[in-house]
């Protein structure tokens, strides 16, 4: 049985092998868990949309599905809510996971749509990750990332101190995150920000300002520890 299920998982993840320790009674539990998200996965053909082997976990709710879009195998763990309201929509790629209880949100106001998010393929992001799309965000293919990444791309402005901060609006000018990017648990990037390829970023860091491909960084704010080059 082993055998045949590390095939079927293959489909998704070539690379794929089981632990020789793994026992029988988790094997067994965990094959019950993917026959209820790839269950739950086919309730989208009731909004007229193919499921791609998407695997849902339970409390997965859309908001304006119709802008949605994903490639294969896209898994979203328990109560993940994911908001297309947007502009541009959202876009997940081939084999896409993303962690149980996160916010996949473009726009949460009615009265200024945001932009759109992009997620590449090959991309898994852990649990209470919170997405924002207002200005773009956009994430390169083969990322790996740690629970609770915080992703902001718009900024309210505050100059004028007559007027609440409520009441002066924002402005937006985008996440972009290349690809083969490690990113650390608890890491929180605002708006303005691009990461080159292959980034690594350490766990707790807030990211202010842009890195370019292969840097190693770490802190708050985040400044460049050193290079994956070692330039």
């Amino acid at each position: 049985m082993k055998s045949i299920v590390q095939k079927i998982i293959r489909l998704r993840n070539p690379q794929f092998t089981f632990d020789e320790a793994l026992n029988s009674g988790a094997l067994i539990q965990f094959i019950w868990i993917q026959i209820g998200c790839i269950f739950r996965g086919l309730k989208v053909l009731f909004l007229f949309r193919k499921p791609k082997g998407m695997m849902l976990g339970t409390g997965v709710s859309f908001f304006n599905i119709s802008k949605i879009k994903w490639g294969k195998f896209l898994r979203l763990g328990n109560q993940v809510y994911v908001s297309a309201l947007s502009k541009n929509g959202i876009q997940f790629g081939d084999n896409v996971s993303i962690g149980a209880f996160s916010r996949v949100i473009v726009s949460t106001s009615l009265n200024d749509i945001g932009d759109k998010i992009v997620i590449g393929n090959h991309v898994g992001i852990g649990e209470f990750a919170y997405l924002g799309g207002a200005g773009g965000l956009e994430i390169g293919d083969e990322c790996i990332v740690g629970q609770y990444l915080s992703c902001h791309p718009e900024n309210h402005n505050y100059q004028d101190t007559s007027l609440s901060i409520r009441h002066q609006g924002v402005s937006r000018k985008g996440i972009k995150i290349g690809k083969n990017c490690w990113i650390g648990s608890k890491v929180t990037i605002l708006d303005g920000v691009t990461m080159g390829e292959g980034c690594i970023i350490a766990a707790g860091s807030v990211v202010t300002k842009s890195f370019p491909e292969q840097s190693i960084i770490g802190g708050v704010p985040a400044k460049l520890l050193k290079t994956r080059t070692n330039e």
